[in-house]
């Protein structure tokens, strides 16, 4: 009897396997989320956001304030008045290690640049202890340290753009803060850029 047991039970086997691939290949794939999330920057890479949508978030100025003398309101016209940098062969990299965007060349102001002109308040030479948040209309947020922007190679990297390949920025908003100095660069490539915020660790 139990000979008779095993050998059904060998003949069963390929018929088991056999309806548990078959249940795996008709399975529904769980779908993935097309829904565009500044910041989650890993589900939205390669997903290109409709033009509706981008016109939701679209700002003109970029307001620069906190711990500052001089509120600026920047927009393209004013930038343009700075001195101007011309970047070459920018890609955007996601976190994940794949590529956004790539721009042969853009235009744009550094970072240090606008915050000289707003002149951050320090109590003396050694008052060093700030942040500062690049804020995007879809509140999706990028900081740097104080250090950073003055005290190290990062500071010669952070551009705020309003130009990609000789063309005005427009779907992204009219600005966009870059980092060219990380390794990924997707997390602090800020588009719809509407405010830098200059803050002191308290």
């Amino acid at each position: 009897m139990k000979k008779v047991n095993i050998s059904i039970m060998v003949l069963a086997l390929p018929f088991f396997f056999t309806m548990c691939t078959e249940k795996k290949e008709n399975a529904i794939p769980v779908k993935e989320s097309k829904e565009h999330s500044h910041s989650n920057k890993e589900v939205a890479c390669g997903i290109p956001l409709s033009r509706e949508d981008s016109l939701k978030y679209i700002s003109k100025t970029v307001e620069v304030n906190g711990d500052v003398k001089n509120q600026l309101l920047l927009t393209v016209d004013s930038l343009k008045l700075m001195k101007i940098h011309t970047i070459e062969n920018f890609t955007v990299v996601c976190q994940s290690g794949a590529n956004m965007k790539e721009d042969k060349t853009c235009k744009g102001v550094l970072l240090r640049d606008i915050l000289e002109k707003a002149e951050i308040i320090q109590n003396n030479h050694k008052d060093r202890n700030f942040y500062i948040v690049a804020r995007a209309s879809d509140d999706y947020k990028a900081t740097f340290s104080w250090a950073e922007i003055f005290n190290n190679p990062t500071g010669d990297e952070v551009f705020v753009l309003f130009e990609e390949n000789g063309e005005p920025i427009q779907r992204q908003g009219e600005m966009i803060l870059i980092c060219r100095n990380d390794i990924k660069t997707g997390p602090r490539h800020v588009y719809w850029l509407k405010s830098i915020e200059i803050n002191r660790v308290e």
